[in-house]
């Protein structure tokens, strides 16, 4: 049977588990157990209160109904205070430690290599032209001293397009241009091309480079792959010799793998130069003492170069033994797997940020 012990028990109780309240769930726990219509401890107070003698029974009841309006009217105080002390809509807790940052964006290693190069050449006083990726017949062979049945074609396996764009040729006065209904279309392999449009518009003196990509049918593998980049240069002038060739080539090497890079250059065969050479590079990762990389020679070839052949000034239109001038080619893929020390080209292509993740940005 309730009595007065009973109800100050419950009233204890309740004011320990509200002291330790802190969230509307609690609150409404604390709610369904006092006051719950079924098994609320108060409710079973006034279901006891039927078997209390007469004499108690209207100064428990009385008890009861005050206990019953406390919970309530406490249980209101606190959900009012938790309500006031709630942050409002957008409110930014400042003392909270700070989201950690994203990761920062890396350049591609090969933009990071072109850019270097350009930064070289433009010091220089070059300036930096840009063309179309593809290309014309004339453009791209024949105006470089390689007509048709030139055996210097079959060194580079070319894409050609089904059927022949009508661009046009548009040049100075006295340059050699086929009609643009004889034209082949095909992706360009080589910029040497913005050579000739670069020539057919301009007067020398000439200073330019060329960087962009280059299309050839190669299958894809360590060392080679269907698209890569390149960077032509080209210097056009009177009295331009082959001592200025290699001094250029020497300060850019040294600009490029370091001032202590020494520099050979050896004969070799283009049909757009004459004379013309391959350059060799000391190797850096061994100092040129022999290792993996430079088979053990001690030096590995980074581009090759030569004086304009004249038959290139005879087709943009430059008058016969005025000018000289020298041209240089290199792939950024090659000097980026020389500068970084990597092995595989693909790399370069795969988007594997663990990879692309090693290089400085």
């Amino acid at each position: 049977m309730t009595d007065a012990t009973d109800i100050a028990r419950l009233h204890a109780d309740f004011e320990a588990s509200l002291a330790v309240a802190s969230s509307e769930g609690d609150l409404q726990a604390l709610r369904d157990r006092f006051l719950g219509r079924k098994q609320g401890r108060v409710t079973d107070l006034f279901g006891t209160l039927a078997k209390a003698a007469p004499e108690i029974k209207r100064e428990l009841g009385r008890q009861i109904n005050e206990l019953k309006a406390h919970i309530e009217q406490a249980l209101d105080a606190r959900r009012a205070s938790i309500e006031a002390s709630r942050p409002p809509a957008g409110f930014v807790d400042v003392t909270l430690p700070g989201r950690p940052p994203a990761p920062v964006a890396r350049r591609h290693p090969l933009t990071v290599m072109r850019e270097r190069i350009e930064s070289v050449f433009t010091r220089w006083g070059y300036e930096i032209v840009d063309g179309p990726e593809t290309e014309d017949d004339w453009h791209c062979f024949e105006a470089l001293n390689m007509p048709a049945e030139h055996p210097a074609r079959d060194m580079q396996d070319t894409l050609y397009l089904e059927r022949p764009f009508t661009r046009g040729v548009a040049g100075r006065p006295g340059t050699r241009t086929p009609p643009p209904a004889d034209v082949a279309s095909l992706l360009r392999t080589h910029t040497s091309a913005m050579q000739i449009h670069y020539m057919t518009r301009h007067e020398p003196p000439i200073r330019i480079i060329a960087p962009g990509r280059v299309y050839r049918r190669d299958n894809l593998d360590v060392t080679h792959t269907p698209m890569f980049q390149q960077v032509e240069g080209l210097v056009v002038g009177e009295r331009v010799t082959m001592g200025d060739l290699k001094g250029t080539i020497v300060a850019f090497l040294q600009e490029l793998f370091g001032e202590k890079t020494r520099v050979v250059f050896r004969p070799s065969f283009f049909p757009y130069t004459e004379p013309s050479a391959d350059v060799f590079a000391s190797c850096h990762k061994c100092g040129g003492s022999g290792c993996a990389m430079c088979k053990r020679t001690g030096f590995i070839e980074v581009l090759g170069c030569g004086m304009v052949h004249p038959a290139v000034f005879e087709a943009v239109g430059y008058p016969k033994g005025r000018y000289t001038g020298f041209a240089f080619g290199m792939g950024i893929e090659r000097l980026a797997l020389l500068t970084y020390g990597v092995d595989d080209i693909r790399h370069f292509y795969e988007n594997d940020l663990r990879f692309l993740e090693q290089f400085p940005s």
